[in-house]
């Protein structure tokens, strides 16, 4: 008799007879499971983005300093003439419109140039003093900056 109930309950389940379902239990932890996975995956997609807003200003630097070395090499070596953000675009026509900045002015020897990244606060900055390169931060551990709030190309 047990093994004839068996078979009947087996063959009703098979043939799709008997109503089936998920229990309230299985879903909450299902949905208890997903929860807990957004929770981990968006700050990480939201950092991701502000990683690459720093990465394209990091860029943008990258093509001013460039920029700023050919205009010293095509004046005698000399940055104080290139202190017009125009003379840069005319070498690098990425930089028009970019947000950059040379602050201070440039001196014989001395240049700093600045750009703010589309991430809220945060500026990258190449410095050369008479042949030595800073990279520094403003935002140290957010974004593409980090911690020491030293970055490199």
């Amino acid at each position: 008799m047990l093994l004839q109930n068996l078979r009947a309950k087996m063959s009703a389940r098979l043939s799709g007879d008997r109503e089936a379902g998920f229990t309230l239990i299985e879903l909450l932890v299902v949905m208890l499971i997903l929860g807990i996975l957004a929770a981990i995956a968006l700050p990480a997609f939201f950092n991701q983005k502000d990683k690459a807003g720093d990465a394209k200003a990091k860029e943008t630097a990258h093509s001013a300093q460039v920029a700023m070395e050919t205009c010293a090499t095509d004046n005698n070596g000399s940055y104080a003439t290139c202190d017009t953000l125009a003379e840069l675009a005319a070498i690098e026509p990425t930089l028009t419109g970019a947000p950059v900045a040379l602050n201070p002015a440039p001196t014989a020897t001395t240049y700093t140039i600045v750009v703010t990244s589309d991430t809220a606060g945060q500026r990258f900055t190449i410095a050369n003093n008479a042949g030595v390169l800073t990279f520094t931060c403003v935002v140290a551990g957010r974004g593409g900056c980090p911690t020491g709030g030293n970055w490199s190309r």
